[in-house]
């Protein structure tokens, strides 16, 4: 028995379904995963959908998703004598150097924690979630990417939940990202290698650059000079997830403001998050470079000082994770530079020492940006 996978991992199913068939084994695949399988939403002509809104109106055209399955009353136990290796035995934790200490205080692994997750959220979250979502310094978004990724709680059960909920436009609008998450799943079935292919072929002609030396590394590090990228990208390695709109704005940054091959940060975002699945993360990473479905335009590019100004007013983000600005006042802790000197003195800031300038000029790597797009644009 499995539950169903999509995209390359399915092609192995397939495989060891078949093997398995020629010695006798009967395999049971259940579509636990998605609400709507991939196959069943098609445009009238049959094809995959390529566009978000003109999707999840056909997939929830095809009426409500089934409830979930109860809780089984018993569950048969393995044949007595099968010898068991002990868990611990297999030495899976760190320990020198332990880097889970942050995902352990922010996690809470299991069927257990993802319900109490989701009860917490619908109980006194999701009334500001449409409002506040896009906030990063408030807590407004569900946490059940990871819980969802590794399937300790069911979209199902999710949908289910949300029924119980009062109707508010927060329940339509969470609604409709699980239909993102189903979207990614609904291309990941037609293009197995999302994450190494751009799905849009003319991006196959964009000019990256080869970063220079220690480029990105201050991009992982949370070290590029900017508050709100270095922020979230420092979220990241302590807690192991990032908040969504930050998300967006430290892809934005490493693909546009130093043109560095969205593959890169993929593969990043692969090995440090928690909710990191085969579709989320290169469908988003697509989404925000340009070369994906329905993507953001190339050329509308993220202003990390405006952004921050908008999504984090009060600084309240950018100080718990970048906490040697902390002392600025607020009209300075999107932008240190804009200091004077004696602003900076006051606050205990010397930058390129506790912390550093911006690594690129935003005007000057927007102009570049657009320079480069121009060159593949029409073709």
């Amino acid at each position: 028995f499995w539950n169903r996978r999509i995209g390359s991992s399915a092609l192995v199913d397939d495989a060891v379904q078949k093997a398995l068939a020629r010695i006798g084994v009967a395999v049971q695949v259940s579509p636990a995963n998605l609400l709507f399988a991939p196959e069943a939403v098609r445009t009238k002509s049959g094809e995959p959908f390529r566009v978000f809104t003109p999707f999840w109106r056909a997939a929830t055209a095809l009426g409500p998703p089934r409830a979930p399955l109860a809780r089984p009353r018993a569950l048969p136990g393995p044949p007595p004598g099968i010898r068991s290796h002990p868990l611990d035995a297999l030495a899976l934790l760190p320990t020198r150097p332990n880097w889970a200490d942050g995902l352990r205080e922010t996690w809470t692994p299991g069927e257990a924690g993802a319900v109490e997750r989701l009860a917490a959220f619908i109980r006194s979250d999701i009334a500001r979630y449409a409002i506040e979502r896009d906030e990063p310094g408030k807590p407004a978004t569900s946490m059940l990417s990871p819980h969802l990724r590794f399937g300790e709680i069911s979209p199902f059960r999710v949908w289910a939940m949300l029924d119980k909920a009062s109707p508010t436009p927060s329940v339509g609008k969470f609604r409709s990202e699980l239909g993102w998450r189903e979207f990614a799943y609904h291309l990941l079935a037609g293009m197995p290698d999302l994450h190494e292919k751009n799905f849009n072929p003319a991006f196959d002609l964009f000019p990256w650059k080869a970063p220079e030396r220690g480029v990105v590394e201050a991009w992982q590090r949370g070290m590029t000079g900017y508050p709100i990228v270095d922020a979230g990208m420092r979220q990241l390695w302590h807690t192991g997830w990032m908040h969504n709109r930050v998300r967006m704005i430290v892809a934005s940054f490493l693909t546009k403001h130093l043109l560095v091959d969205w593959r890169e940060g993929e593969r990043w975002f692969w090995d440090t998050l928690v909710d990191a699945d085969p579709a989320s993360n290169p469908f988003g990473w697509q989404w925000v470079a340009g070369s994906g479905a329905d993507a953001q335009p190339y050329f509308r590019i993220f202003n990390p000082v405006l952004q921050s100004e908008k999504f984090d007013s009060d600084g309240a983000f950018v100080r718990r994770w970048v906490p040697e600005i902390a002392g600025l006042p607020d009209r300075f802790i999107h932008q240190p530079w804009a200091a004077s000197p004696l602003e900076l003195a006051a606050a205990g800031i010397v930058l390129g020492r506790e912390y550093p300038g911006p690594m690129v000029d935003h005007a000057a790597a927007r102009a570049r940006a657009l320079a480069a797009y121009d060159r593949i644009k029409g073709r």
